[in-house]
């Protein structure tokens, strides 16, 4: 019997070493049923925050979300930010869910990117559904590099503040619906050194409007009324529950397309830049976030139970259940149609085997360097943000219906600026040569796609012997 259970998860591990991609045309399979925040099938962290409900085997295919949690986080260990290879679903153990390399620097959490590795982020455990989140953080530098502040549901709805290091006065700001990439309805805000100086980013997120502040100034409002698709009769609008993610990541790759290279500011200096000659990597300093939940008493809005499910593939908000379903996996076998799949404490499986500690290899999606949410902004132009006027950095946003897949509006916000800023950096962690660079985890995620043959390999041979 325990062979056979072996032999199980052996299979297991073999059918997510090629990982299929996914998207709303092509589902993913029974085997690794659902489809992750980056478009790729597998089981476990796949099947977790970012899983993709319209783009999996089935429905219920992803683990139920964490409802919305009103807290206040400060950064002062890593205690409660959990890696995900690790976690598990269970939201009263972790705050925040991360890949790459966060680092505790003086009662705040860097965001690093050191060379040849696609940052950092961090995902709350919990998610939103309509409510206001504040962010107190310090932005990084150089040409390539993108600081982002955003929420992102898992039906791809999302509300973004996006930084690129070259403009070091200004933040982008955009929103999504399921996904939907409209440059038009980008807008910036302008500020004072966003690098050298702490700012609040403030999104207040109701089921009418959207207001986007900085240090308590408004500096962008959206209404739902103006979001109105008369083609598709639906609201382009987010509307979905979303986690809070925060993000260091390399729009400047090399490997990136030029669209999205040339809106970052250009390619990433991995060897001559300040920061990676003084510390080894790039890096974002975020002090504190404040969630405080909608906490409506009716639906859409409410938070009084366990967990978010959805009921329909449309992935609106009328789709969305506030219910009682578990959100907890026993392993990073398991998927929300199989919530016990490798469950260490059942007595035909072994813990210690093998093949379930390689499993954790296979079932946690890397990054890809393109961008953590909706756009990689591959179709963009340098400098793009919408149109801009004024300069208080109060603005409003009107909009209409069109005729095709998106909703498309006029912005007024604050003028854009460029700018560039020395100093303020830290020491922490390697030397100027760079010689002891910290490896982000996202690295070691990046490098799965190569290792996926020889682990096929390996598995092969390993159930072929357990057979005999």
């Amino acid at each position: 019997m325990v062979r056979s259970s072996i032999i199980l998860v052996a299979l297991a591990i073999a059918s997510t070493a090629f990982a299929q991609n996914c998207s709303l045309t092509q589902k993913c399979p029974e085997g690794t049923p659902c489809c992750s925040q980056y478009g790729s099938c597998g089981t476990g962290a796949y099947c977790l925050g970012g899983c993709d409900p319209q783009s999996s085997h089935k429905l219920n295919s992803c683990v139920p979300a964490p409802v919305c949690r009103s807290q206040s986080y400060n950064f002062k260990s890593l205690d409660r930010i959990i890696p995900n290879t690790k976690y598990l679903g269970d939201a009263s153990k972790a705050d925040w869910v991360s890949s790459g390399d966060p680092v505790i620097y003086q009662n705040n959490v860097l965001l690093t990117m050191a060379p040849d590795t696609v940052g950092t982020l961090l995902a709350s455990s919990t998610y939103m559904w309509y409510g206001n989140v504040k962010a107190t953080f310090k932005t990084s530098r150089g040409a390539g590099v993108v600081t982002a502040f955003i929420l992102l549901s898992d039906v791809k709805d999302e509300i973004d503040y996006e930084f690129v290091g070259v403009d070091l006065k200004t933040a982008q700001t955009n929103f999504y619906f399921q996904g939907i990439t409209d440059y038009g309805n980008s807008a910036n805000i302008t500020l004072s050194d966003t690098f050298n100086n702490f700012h609040t980013y403030e999104i207040d997120w109701t089921p009418d409007k959207i207001t986007w502040l900085v240090d308590g100034q408004v500096g962008r409002t959206l209404e739902r009324k103006n979001t109105w698709n008369s083609t598709t009769n639906q609201w382009m609008y987010p509307q979905t529950p979303a986690r809070v993610q925060l993000s260091l990541w390399p729009g400047g790759l090399a490997s990136n397309a030029k669209g999205t290279v040339d809106w970052a500011g250009g390619q990433i200096d991995w060897t001559g830049a300040q920061d990676i000659k003084t510390n080894g990597y790039y890096y974002s300093m975020f002090q504190s976030v404040q969630v405080d939940c909608f906490n409506a008493t009716s639906a859409p809005g409410t938070n009084s139970k366990t967990s978010y499910t959805y009921n329909n593939l449309a992935g609106t908000n009328n789709t969305v259940v506030d219910g009682d379903s578990p959100t907890v996996l026993k392993s990073l076998l398991g998927t929300g149609e199989n919530m016990n799949a490798g469950d260490p404490g059942a007595s035909s499986a072994s813990a210690g085997s093998p093949a379930a500690t390689a499993s954790t290899a296979a079932t946690v999606p890397g990054l890809s360097g393109s961008g953590t949410g909706s756009d990689d902004h591959s179709s963009d132009t340098p400098g793009s943000g919408g149109s801009n006027s004024g300069s208080s950095g109060s603005g409003s946003e009107s909009g209409s219906g069109t005729s095709g897949a998106s909703s498309s509006g006029t912005d007024s916000s604050a003028s854009a600026e460029t700018s560039s800023a020395t100093g303020g950096g830290f020491t922490q962690g390697g030397d100027s040569s760079g010689s002891s660079t910290p490896q982000s985890g996202a690295d070691q995620l990046g490098q799965e796609k190569a290792l996926k043959g020889s682990l096929f390999a390996g598995i092969v041979v390993l159930v072929a012997m357990m057979a005999l």
